[in-house]
Protein backbone atom coordinates (compact mmCIF):
# COMPACT_ATOMS: atom_id res chain seq x y z
CA UNK A 1 0.00 0.00 0.00
CA UNK A 2 1.93 3.23 -1.15
CA UNK A 3 0.80 5.83 1.04
CA UNK A 4 0.34 9.54 0.07
CA UNK A 5 0.81 12.44 2.43
CA UNK A 6 -2.57 13.29 1.91
CA UNK A 7 -4.43 10.47 2.34
CA UNK A 8 -7.57 9.39 4.39
CA UNK A 9 -6.72 5.53 6.00
CA UNK A 10 -8.64 3.38 7.98
CA UNK A 11 -7.26 0.23 9.54
CA UNK A 12 -9.78 -2.52 10.90
CA UNK A 13 -7.43 -4.45 13.43
CA UNK A 14 -5.18 -2.12 14.31
CA UNK A 15 -3.82 -4.24 17.21
CA UNK A 16 -0.85 -2.80 19.31
CA UNK A 17 -0.53 0.04 16.43
CA UNK A 18 2.73 -0.84 14.59
CA UNK A 19 1.44 -0.24 11.50
CA UNK A 20 -0.46 2.82 12.54
CA UNK A 21 3.24 4.69 13.38
CA UNK A 22 4.36 3.57 9.85
CA UNK A 23 1.01 4.95 8.13
CA UNK A 24 1.18 7.99 10.30
CA UNK A 25 4.93 9.11 9.67
CA UNK A 26 4.34 9.59 6.02
CA UNK A 27 0.96 11.49 6.41
CA UNK A 28 0.97 15.34 6.39
CA UNK A 29 -2.19 16.57 5.89
CA UNK A 30 -3.63 13.07 5.58
CA UNK A 31 -5.68 11.09 8.36
CA UNK A 32 -5.92 7.64 9.76
CA UNK A 33 -8.04 5.87 12.13
CA UNK A 34 -7.41 2.67 13.98
CA UNK A 35 -10.22 0.33 14.60
CA UNK A 36 -9.76 -2.93 16.83
CA UNK A 37 -11.89 -5.00 19.26
CA UNK A 38 -9.48 -5.56 22.08
CA UNK A 39 -9.22 -2.33 24.22
CA UNK A 40 -5.71 -3.63 25.46
CA UNK A 41 -4.74 -3.14 21.88
CA UNK A 42 -6.27 0.33 21.38
CA UNK A 43 -4.93 1.46 24.96
CA UNK A 44 -1.41 0.50 23.20
CA UNK A 45 -1.82 1.99 19.88
CA UNK A 46 -2.73 5.35 21.42
CA UNK A 47 0.03 4.96 23.50
CA UNK A 48 2.42 3.91 20.77
CA UNK A 49 1.14 7.02 18.34
CA UNK A 50 0.39 9.14 21.31
CA UNK A 51 2.45 12.02 19.19
CA UNK A 52 -0.14 11.67 16.08
CA UNK A 53 -2.87 11.31 18.60
CA UNK A 54 -2.28 14.76 20.28
CA UNK A 55 -1.85 16.23 16.87
CA UNK A 56 -5.07 15.15 15.37
CA UNK A 57 -3.60 12.90 12.76
CA UNK A 58 -4.73 9.69 14.52
CA UNK A 59 -7.95 8.41 15.99
CA UNK A 60 -8.11 5.01 17.64
CA UNK A 61 -11.48 3.22 18.47
CA UNK A 62 -12.58 -0.04 20.23
CA UNK A 63 -14.75 -2.21 18.59
CA UNK A 64 -15.40 -4.38 15.62
CA UNK A 65 -15.75 -3.09 12.63
CA UNK A 66 -19.23 -4.14 11.61
CA UNK A 67 -20.78 -1.54 14.58
CA UNK A 68 -18.09 1.14 13.52
CA UNK A 69 -19.69 4.63 12.28
CA UNK A 70 -17.23 6.43 10.54
CA UNK A 71 -19.80 9.51 11.00
CA UNK A 72 -20.30 10.37 7.18
CA UNK A 73 -15.84 10.03 6.89
CA UNK A 74 -14.44 8.32 3.50
CA UNK A 75 -11.75 6.92 2.95
CA UNK A 76 -8.66 6.83 0.50
CA UNK A 77 -7.36 3.51 1.75
CA UNK A 78 -8.98 0.90 3.83
CA UNK A 79 -6.72 -1.71 5.01
CA UNK A 80 -7.00 -5.10 7.15
CA UNK A 81 -4.64 -7.54 8.03
CA UNK A 82 -5.17 -10.56 9.44
CA UNK A 83 -9.07 -9.52 10.25
CA UNK A 84 -10.66 -12.96 10.14
CA UNK A 85 -13.98 -11.99 9.05
CA UNK A 86 -12.47 -11.17 5.87
CA UNK A 87 -11.53 -14.67 5.74
CA UNK A 88 -14.63 -16.25 6.59
CA UNK A 89 -17.03 -14.29 4.56
CA UNK A 90 -15.38 -12.05 2.38
CA UNK A 91 -17.87 -10.96 0.60
CA UNK A 92 -20.31 -9.36 3.17
CA UNK A 93 -17.33 -7.97 5.20
CA UNK A 94 -16.39 -6.08 1.54
CA UNK A 95 -19.65 -4.48 1.30
CA UNK A 96 -19.95 -3.56 4.96
CA UNK A 97 -16.40 -1.27 4.38
CA UNK A 98 -16.76 -0.63 0.82
CA UNK A 99 -19.21 2.29 1.03
CA UNK A 100 -16.96 4.06 3.55
CA UNK A 101 -14.46 4.29 0.40
CA UNK A 102 -13.83 7.71 -1.20
CA UNK A 103 -14.04 7.27 -4.79
CA UNK A 104 -10.99 5.47 -6.58
CA UNK A 105 -10.79 4.54 -3.23
CA UNK A 106 -8.94 1.13 -2.50
CA UNK A 107 -9.33 -1.68 -0.23
CA UNK A 108 -6.57 -3.88 0.89
CA UNK A 109 -6.56 -7.29 2.76
CA UNK A 110 -4.35 -9.64 3.24
CA UNK A 111 -5.37 -12.78 5.89
CA UNK A 112 -2.49 -15.26 6.01
CA UNK A 113 -1.99 -17.87 9.65
CA UNK A 114 -0.24 -15.87 11.90
CA UNK A 115 3.41 -17.53 12.25
CA UNK A 116 2.81 -18.84 15.92
CA UNK A 117 -0.10 -20.95 14.35
CA UNK A 118 1.37 -22.54 11.49
CA UNK A 119 1.87 -26.46 11.75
Amino acid sequence: MKVRPEDRILEIGCGFGASSTLICEQLTTGSYVGVDRSATSIKAAMKRNARFVESGKAQFHIGDFESFDPAGRKFDKIVAIRVRAFHVDPERSCALVEKWLAPKGQLFIEYDTPASKRV
